[in-house]
């Protein structure tokens, strides 16, 4: 069976206020290893490095078209929330049109999620799990902007992107912000 792997990191904090991406190699070569042990051909890898909330990540994107143009069976994933933290609806939906292509959404890590079945128990704790990471995205967000709050009442915070930081180009400056 012909099959993608993708992989996806964000930010992550770590002590002392420095922010640095995890690496997608700790997802790409288990999944690799994976395959390998299933007889699987691996057609192509993705990697984004960017929040999953983000619906323009461009290898997912292409990803999703390769896809459409069935250029593989199932797409193989560390974790669901690898696969997008976009929300209950949004997730089904990308699993809905991959299933209309037999297109399998099949993770590693949790063996209830594999669509290549008819099960609608997976649907369901699809649905939920997709929740809890968009809930996980949300929480990640309060901490994060708690912690600038913090910093700038300490006089720490400067402002902009962390260094290093090239993915995101800053916002612009508006007057009511």
């Amino acid at each position: 069976m012909k099959v993608a792997l993708y992989a996806r990191v964000s930010m992550e904090d770590v002590d002392k206020g420095d922010r640095r991406y995890q690496e997608p190699e700790n997802q790409l070569i288990p999944l690799r290893d994976w395959a390998k042990a299933q007889g699987w051909a691996i057609v192509e890898e993705y990697t984004d490095r960017q929040s999953g909330a983000d619906p323009a990540r461009p290898a997912f994107r292409k990803m999703l078209a390769d896809a459409m143009r069935n250029k593989f069976k199932a797409i193989l994933v560390w974790k669901s929330d690898r696969f997008s933290r976009e929300g209950p609806s949004q997730v089904l939906a990308y699993i809905e049109r991959l299933k209309r292509r037999r297109i399998a959404l099949k993770s590693l890590t949790e063996s209830w999620l594999d669509t290549s079945s008819d099960n609608p128990y997976s649907e369901l704790i699809m649905a939920v799990m997709s929740w809890a990471a968009s809930e996980e995205r949300r929480k990640i967000s309060e901490r994060t902007k708690a912690g600038i709050k913090r910093r700038r009442a300490i006089g720490q915070w400067k402002g902009g992107r962390p260094k290093g930081s090239k993915d995101k180009k800053p916002r612009k400056r508006t007057s009511s912000s």
